[in-house]
């Protein structure tokens, strides 16, 4: 079976619902293929604290349902398939999924990107219980604790360093004798009096029942393993945009994102991107669904050109 739309959007995270809600609201009837996990990551945050609207703050998963909610009120269409492979070499674009096959005059890829995980023991069960990929997210419930961050390269740097502000150590935990990110945040984070390094040393396991308790360490040259007291867990280990779809379709650059212009127009004319697929720098809620409402307010003027 063959299934035609306007506007098929790949993906249903921040960037993928506010492209539909304003498809939706143009009359231009899109369909979203939700991908297997409705809402993207941040449908496994426990609470979002910077969305503008929600002064006490509103559950990741009860964000996502008001965005679902909005888009299907102005006629956006939420099928539960995920795209396995896609033809834009020739207009309408054609996109194998697990259980039909689209057709679509303009396709909006708002895939996401998933964050590296350490794939230990206790780290999937404590997921926002104590278990975080994003600093700014969540280093608010962390006030006066003691937290570790995981990884050694730039984003694992600035986000300790965004994390004093609110922690009372921070604690970096690489698992090479020399960290990766640049001297400058090197040397800012050397100096910075709440932070601490714990080098040669790797995460086996995550400590905690229904909150984080600590970490199980091992220290690389000796082998030796010890138990490391700790509130939060924040790892940051680097993205994988979920772009391997579009390999040979679209422009990915050095590290796999979309290549979009200013205006979430990709390589291919009449394919758009937007969210954490085309977004290696600010990867928040807000600029995500900025960029898909940016992306549907582009796809009018192409099909209306």
């Amino acid at each position: 079976m063959i299934t035609h739309t306007q506007v098929l959007i790949l993906g249903a995270g921040p960037a993928g619902l506010a492209a539909a809600l304003y498809a939706a609201r143009a009359d231009l009837n899109p369909l979203v293929l939700t991908g297997p996990e409705l809402g993207g990551q941040v449908s496994i945050t426990y609470m979002v604290e910077n969305y503008p609207g929600f002064p006490e703050g509103v559950e990741g998963p009860a964000l996502v349902q008001r965005f679902k909610e909005q888009a299907e009120k102005f006629g956006a269409r939420l099928v539960l398939d995920t795209a396995v492979a896609v033809d834009f070499s020739q207009r309408p674009f054609r996109v194998q999924a697990t259980k039909t096959t689209y057709t679509a005059d303009t396709v909006i890829v708002a895939t996401g990107a998933t964050a590296k995980t350490l794939g230990v023991a206790g780290e999937d069960e404590l997921v926002g219980m104590g278990v975080s990929y994003c600093a700014t997210c969540d280093g608010h419930f962390f006030k006066g604790m003691d937290i570790v961050v995981v990884g050694g390269g730039d984003s694992a740097l600035e986000e300790a360093l965004f994390l004093t502000r609110y922690a009372n150590t921070v604690t970096i935990i690489h698992r090479r004798d020399q960290l990766r990110a640049g001297p400058l945040l090197q040397k800012r984070a050397r100096e910075h009096p709440k932070i601490r390094f714990l080098l040669d040393t790797v995460v086996t396991e995550i400590l905690g029942e229904d909150m984080v308790e600590g970490v199980r360490l091992r220290h690389v040259p000796s082998g030796e393993t010890r138990d490391h007291p700790t509130a939060g867990v924040f790892i940051f280990i680097g993205y994988h945009p979920n772009t391997d779809l579009f390999t040979g379709q679209l422009a990915l650059d050095e590290r796999g994102y979309i290549v979009t212009d200013k205006f979430t127009r990709t390589s291919v004319p009449g394919v758009f991107a937007a969210g954490e697929v085309a977004d290696s720098r600010y990867r928040q809620v807000i600029t995500s669904a900025g960029m898909g409402a940016a992306a549907a307010m582009e796809v009018v003027h192409f099909l209306s050109g």
